[in-house]
């Protein structure tokens, strides 16, 4: 079957109107799909923000191989449908490589259309198993999984003597993960959730869910939904007398949920995939901040995980040689088995596209600070 043919043949699969556009040769071609609108916009923007400094710094010495890269950056607003559209689109557009896609459910629904088109995707902002088994040799994640951060959030839990765990999810794809990453980590310590509550996407209703947990009678929450959820949740919990400790996923966004909070933040443990990126306690958390401060922007951890993520692929970009075809692309990724970016490995191969098992806790407090 000739180029022509297969490229019908992804078209009508994705429901394109028309053949791909490849991307011309003075530039590299980066395609992302997030949310810059919605309650989750502030996951899209950070991780964008931190990315773009690198790519920025990179085309002012020249780019890549000579190549500068553009980053096509389009708003799904965290929803699935929308991120599909946006994934046909970039990829009629010619993409050499999609980046930094922002959620679960979003994820998933692009899944098919970049395997069909043989498109990589690096490093999506997202820890689900269903992304990583079975491997798909399109996707490059930067950061751990919900399995390694749920087995650090379950023994922080359990170290201190508590037993009596509910959890607070997403009624979506990334809700499940997360409840089964949960469950998967409490059944190591012969336990299992004592209640259970969930809440719809993109929606702070939570008065049934806060029931529904409530009634297990917990002596701690573990939450896997987005900031204004959590966050909604967690101010319902506190009016209704609950005092104990709420733990969160790293895709929460640690400052998103804190900014969301304010005083109410304090006591709030986040698990993190990322070093710190408040202080130069790493090498690379000081090239950050100096990239930062530069921008005159603000420090996060999802701008850190951007950041990370971009020096990654560009890394990649420069061992695909001159040709950055997402073949290319793919091997220069996989080549990089021992990649220290300055206090932080990853490590890729043909048979392994999971980059890190990272896991860090962090706390918030009253005052909007992410704490170690």
């Amino acid at each position: 079957m000739n180029r022509r043919h297969l490229l019908q043949n992804f078209a009508a699969l994705a429901g394109a109107g028309s053949l791909p556009a490849f991307a011309d040769n003075s530039r590299i071609l980066l395609g992302q799909s997030a949310p810059f609108s919605g309650p989750a916009k502030e996951l899209g923007e950070q991780f964008k923000e931190g990315a773009m400094l690198v790519f920025d710094q990179v085309n002012q010495r020249g780019g890549v191989n000579g190549k500068r890269i553009e980053l096509r950056s389009m708003d799904d607003g965290y929803e699935p449908e929308r991120c599909a559209a946006n994934t046909r689109r970039l990829i009629e557009d010619g993409v050499n490589a999609l980046f930094g896609y922002v959620g679960t459910p979003t994820t998933l629904a692009a899944l098919p259309l970049l395997t069909a088109a043989k498109i990589p995707l690096v490093a999506p902002f997202t820890g689900a198993e269903a992304l990583r088994t079975p491997f798909n040799r399109f996707l490059f994640h930067v950061r751990a999984s919900y399995n390694d951060e749920a087995a650090e959030i379950v023994k922080q839990i359990t170290s201190v003597g508590i037993t009596r765990v509910a959890v607070f999810f997403q009624n979506d794809a990334y809700g499940q993960a997360g409840l089964a990453a949960v469950t998967a980590a409490l059944k190591q310590h012969n336990l299992a959730p004592v209640s259970q509550g969930t809440v719809e996407r993109n929606s702070v209703d939570v008065a049934t869910s806060l029931n529904a947990v409530m009634a297990g009678k917990p002596e701690c929450i573990v939450q896997v939904a987005a900031y204004k959820s959590c966050a909604a949740f967690i101010r319902g919990a506190r009016k209704v007398g609950f005092l104990g400790n709420f733990y969160n996923f790293s895709f929460v966004g640690a400052q998103a949920l804190a900014s969301e909070l304010g005083k109410d933040a304090r006591g709030v443990v986040v698990s993190q995939v990322v070093p710190f990126p408040f202080s130069g306690l790493t090498p690379i958390a000081g090239e950050y901040l100096q990239r930062v401060k530069a921008a005159k922007s603000d420090p996060s951890y999802t701008g850190m995980e951007g950041f990370i993520a971009a020096k990654t692929l560009v890394e990649g970009l420069r061992r695909a040689g001159n040709d950055p075809s997402p073949s290319n692309i793919i091997s220069g990724l996989e080549a990089q088995s021992q990649l220290d970016l300055g206090g932080f490995f990853l490590s890729f191969s043909g048979q392994k596209h999971a980059g890190s098992r990272y896991v860090d806790m962090t706390i918030l407090t009253e005052d909007g600070k992410v704490r170690r």
